[in-house]
Order: structure tokens, then sequence, then C-alpha cells
């Protein structure tokens, strides 16, 4: 009875001493007191260091200036003389502002006339360009990017238009704008989406959501030049064998959810900044298996390091590889050890990484693999505080035009072009029947580049 007791408690701290540094709990949940691990000081100091370029705001041309002044000095400063003359270089100095804002309104007046011959009365019917709704594209566009990048509410978007604009726009007209981009882009996230399954390395990763007060998933699948998302009840391995793709054979960086389980071992890359987490729990819970967490922890101190200073070309692959050979040994020999332990939980999770092992190593097999899924987590930050803002969505239409919305603004991030613009020809494609614009990376001469698999390594944690 005793032992029993003593274990509860002891299963009862562990419960109250996870935090963001051995658990996957947000930062922000932290209490007081949590210190996160900070790195070594560098030595130098704050601000931008010798040599590093700067970033300033650039010139606008000449020939595009929309008003011009020309000061020029009438008297010597020295001997108060007259001046007269040109300067071939004057200093330039720019003022930008706003132009005061006024929607700008177009009347259809649709007559109705009568047949002199059959007495029949016709009225004219709008073109077929003319919106429905009554807003232009360019409004539309603003509404869509105002939710799916700045994370405003209804209201707050609702306010924006009047004070900004002179717009008054209608909470319902909102959400009827919100479908009608939702629908348009919908055959762009298609193309994105079966653009992620032929990729050579996904980095997928899901965090929970609200759908008519229920709980849902929101699930992204990132690559260099593409980002996805989507929302759906469940959080199976179904749901993500279908953002993947069934018969997807690419590379996978993920954590240990066993939703991706489904996908051969050696087709995966467990994210070692979750390992890492995994082995401090390991260390805080104070047991007969802390010994494993701190051997683990030290065992893989110096791989991110190397790991850098190959992604930098500090050091070549094949050098990489060869440092790497006594920490995959190391690893092993502890996880070995760490799965007869008498810790329940610490032979749990080193027995299941042995099953997974070949996963711990992908990246140092194959080049252009991560050994962290900070690509993702980076990726589903913005829905995460869309998510806390507007706690999810009310129903399946709402969810649509989220997962759309994000997929458009996180891949015209990655690729640097304009979101307003592409919204803007995507619901003018869709209200005139044309195609619509891809989201795909293009080549020079519109060619389509095909997944690429050199990728932006991020540092770990």
């Amino acid at each position: 009875m005793v032992l029993q007791l003593v274990g509860e408690v002891r299963a009862l701290k562990a419960q109250l001493a996870k935090d963001s540094t051995n658990s996957s709990k947000p930062p922000s949940s932290d209490p007081p007191g949590v210190e996160r691990p900070k790195a070594p000081p560098s030595g130098r100091k704050p601000g931008g260091q010798p040599g590093h370029k700067g970033h300033r705001r650039e010139l606008i041309p000449v020939e595009e200036v929309d008003e011009r002044h020309d000061l020029k000095p009438e008297r010597c400063g020295g001997c108060q003389g007259a001046l007269r003359g040109e300067d071939a270089e004057p200093v330039r100095r720019q003022v930008v502002e706003l132009p005061a804002m006024k929607a700008l309104v177009t009347e259809y007046r649709l007559h109705a006339l009568c047949c002199r011959r059959c007495g029949t009365t016709t009225r004219a019917e709008l073109p077929k360009d003319v919106p429905r709704l009554g807003f232009g594209a360019r409004l539309c566009a603003m509404v869509a990017l105002l939710s799916g990048k700045c994370r405003l509410s209804k209201r707050t978007t609702q306010a924006l238009l009047k004070d900004g604009f002179g717009v008054d726009v209608g909470l319902g007209s909102i959400s009827n704008i919100e479908r009608e981009m939702s629908r348009s882009i919908a055959p762009s996230v298609e193309v994105a989406r079966a653009y992620v399954r032929g990729s050579p390395v996904v980095h997928p990763d899901e965090t929970s959501w609200r759908e008519s007060r229920r709980t849902a998933w929101l699930w992204t699948a990132a690559t260099p030049a593409v980002t996805v998302f989507r929302i759906n009840r469940s959080r199976s391995g179904d749901v993500a064998r279908e953002l993947l793709g069934p018969s997807f054979d690419g590379v996978a960086v993920s954590d240990r959810f066993t939703g991706y389980n489904w996908l051969p071992v050696e087709r995966r890359q467990l994210c070692w900044a979750h390992l890492r987490r995994d082995f401090k729990e390991m260390v805080d819970r104070d047991d007969k298996g802390s010994w494993v967490g701190e051997a683990l922890l030290g065992r893989i101190r110096p791989m991110f390091r190397w790991w850098r200073q190959m992604r930098d070309g500090e050091i070549t692959h094949a050098r990489f590889q060869l440092r790497m050979r006594a920490v995959e040994r190391h690893v092993r020999s502890d996880l070995v050890l760490g799965s007869i332990s008498t810790s329940p939980k610490t032979a749990g999770t080193c027995a299941e990484l042995r099953r997974l092992e070949p996963a711990l190593w992908t990246f140092v097999r194959q080049p252009g693999v991560e050994p962290t899924n900070n690509c993702a987590e980076r990726a589903i930050r913005p829905a995460v505080l869309w998510r806390k803002g507007s706690f999810g969505t009310h129903c399946e239409f709402g969810s649509r035009f989220v997962e759309r919305i994000l997929t458009v603004v996180a891949t015209l991030k990655q690729q640097r072009r304009n979101a307003i613009d592409f919204l803007i020809a995507a619901l003018q494609a869709y209200r005139t029947g044309k195609k619509s614009p891809s989201l795909l990376p293009a080549a020079r001469g519109g060619e389509r580049l095909r997944p690429i698999r050199v990728i932006t390594m991020a540092r770990s944690g």
C-alpha cells in the first residue's frame, strides 16, 4: 500500500513538473520560475555587427514620385550673397503618405423596357463580370486578408472598413465574402496539395482546433515553397494519409505521433527537438531512469553543432556522417539499457525509439532532411494565434475558408509574392469562369518547377 502511494505521489509530481522544456506544452503555459535553455553568451554587443548589411527603406525612383519640390538656398550661409545655379546631385528626402481613402462606388441602372410589338417588359441584366454581392474584387480580397493574415475578427474588420474606407459592410456580408473567396481559391489550394504530396521532404504537424464548439484538428504539411493546411474532426492516421497522399514516397519529418506510423520507418525523420524534451522529461522525473535521459542529452549536444556546421558549409556531408557514427552507436546502447529500466515510462519511451531507430538518423543518411520539425512548427504558429483569438470556426464553411486562406497566405509568403494581388486574380477568375492562378513556384518562361530537394534548414529548438 505504501509503495502504491509513493508511486502515485511520484506520478503527480512528474505531472506538475511538466513545462515547455520537457513536454509539448507551449511556453506561454509555463509557470513563474521556469528556466528555458539559454544560448551561451557570444561576447558581442547588441545590435548590428561589423560588416552587417543594413536594411534601409529604399528611395522610390524619381519617375515614380507623385510630387517633387526642388528646394534651393537663396543666399550664401557665409557671406549672405545671392546664389544661382543647379546642383547635379541634390540630397533626396522622401515623405510617404497615405491618401484620404474613399471607396469607389459604381452604380449599374437596370432599365426595363416594354416591347411595342408584343407588350413584353424586359429588364437589362448585369454584365457577367459585375459581382452579384455588390463588392468588388479588391474589397473582397482585403476582407479575406484581414482575416487570414492579420487575424482580425469580423467585427474588427467591419470597423476598419468603416473607419478607413467609409464602407458599410454587415457581418453577414463579411461571411458571404469569405465564402465566395473560399470557393475562388479552392482550385489553387487543391493543386498546392497535390504538389506537397509529390514533394521529396514534407514537414507535417497538427494542433487542436474548434469547429461548431467541438474538438477538431488543424493539420499542416510544409515544404520549402508550398505549405498547406487542413481542418478535420479526426486526429487519426487516415487524415495524415490523406494530407500526404496514400502513395507518398518522400520523407516526413514529424514528432512521434502514432498517426504517422503507417509510413515506413525508413521514410520518417523524428524531430530531435521533441526528443530532447522527452530526454529532459526522463531527467526531471527523478527516478531510476533519470540517468538514461542525462546520458542521451549528453550524446546529442555535439550533434546539433556538427549539423549546423554541415548546413553552413563548414564541413562536408561525408565528414558529418563520419562524426555521427559514434553518436549513433552510443545512443543505440543507451536506448537498449533504457528499455530494461525499472522506470516504466523511461523503458516505454526507449523501447519505442528502438523500434523507430532508423527514423532517428534519416537526416544523416539523406541530404536535405532536417533533424527537427521547426519548419512545420513555424508554419502552424499563425493558425494557433488565430485560434486563440477566434476560438475556432462555427461551421464547415468557416473551416474550409480558414484552411484555404492559411494555405494561400503561408505559401505566398514563402515565395515572396503579393497576397492581395493573388486573391484579386483568383476572385476575378472565379467570377468570369477563367482558370485560377497557381500557388506553385514558377520557373522562367512560365514553366512550373518540380519539387526540389534542397531545403532551408532551421536551428533546432
